[in-house]
């Protein structure tokens, strides 16, 4: 099988549907991984039975990691296939439930308050106060940046959209601050030898500062936690997140201390 052919094909088909160069390359990791597999087995992706299919899918290590690959593969089938019948009988698997984990607000504001390095003082607080995830940190641009309207325009983000999040005087003033100090040009943030910091140097800053155990994403939950617990409205959360549902946004209700507090529990 000429997997090479048919990745670049996928890849193709998939910029004329106008995905993202990231969700691109994700999937064309999984459909190269999907035809490995059946490589010694068929001359061509259109031999591989809808049994063969789901026998590999089961292989996936997670819930997310199987609807991944059926998001992938069954998009190859559609539109580089030619064949999309052959996921007429193969459905996404039932979601996992679980809850968003988030640290504690005055934890993270005693951490953050003795990080010393000012670039990487911004990065968290950034992350903390807005929410943004940490592929919007790195790829956001200093035009993007309002200090007059104390806004930032987020552009391309997940899902290729756009959206305004509020930027705070504190945070307004440590950017400032760090655009005296580090002089960065295009983007805020600069990595070391590439016009941008990438986001598994940021997830460095996070286990460096605030703990192995934890991750980048987790502030975006923590953040947008901490907003629900200070009276913010979930619409306007859901505006701040970039969430097409509001559902996806009222997950923070199940982690916040303050509401299950208000509970009256029975005895």
């Amino acid at each position: 099988m000429n997997i090479g052919k048919y990745l670049v094909m996928y890849s193709e088909d998939l910029k004329l549907k106008n995905y993202s160069s990231s969700t691109i390359e994700n999937y064309k990791s999984q459909v190269g991984l999907f035809l490995k597999y059946f490589d010694s087995i068929v001359t061509k992706p259109s031999e591989i039975s809808e049994r063969q299919i789901k026998d590999w899918l089961l292989l996936a290590n997670s819930i997310n990691g199987r609807k991944h690959r059926i998001s992938a593969v069954k998009l190859f089938y559609k539109y580089t296939g030619k064949q999309p019948l052959k996921f007429k009988h193969i459905e996404y698997p039932k979601s996992e439930k679980k809850l968003p984990r988030v640290i504690d607000k005055d934890f993270l504001i005693d951490k953050i308050s003795k990080i010393e390095n000012i670039k990487h003082k911004l990065i968290i607080t950034l992350a903390y106060s807005t929410g943004m995830r940490v592929s919007e940190v790195c790829n956001l641009k200093i035009k993007d940046v309002d200090f007059q309207r104390k806004l930032i325009h987020i552009k391309n983000a997940k899902g290729r959209k756009d959206r305004i999040v509020p930027l705070s005087q504190t945070v307004s003033d440590l950017m400032i601050k760090y655009f005296d100090l580090y002089k960065p040009t295009d983007y805020v943030f600069n990595g070391q030898n590439e016009p941008k910091y990438s986001p598994r140097s940021c997830n460095e800053i996070v286990k460096k500062y605030i703990g192995k155990e934890y991750h980048f994403h987790l502030l975006r939950h923590s953040s947008f936690t901490a907003l629900l617990e200070s009276g913010v409205d979930l619409r306007i959360i859901q505006k701040i997140a970039g969430h097409s549902n509001v559902k996806t946004t009222e997950c923070y209700t199940h982690v916040s201390n303050q509401f299950l507090s208000k509970v009256n529990l029975p005895i």
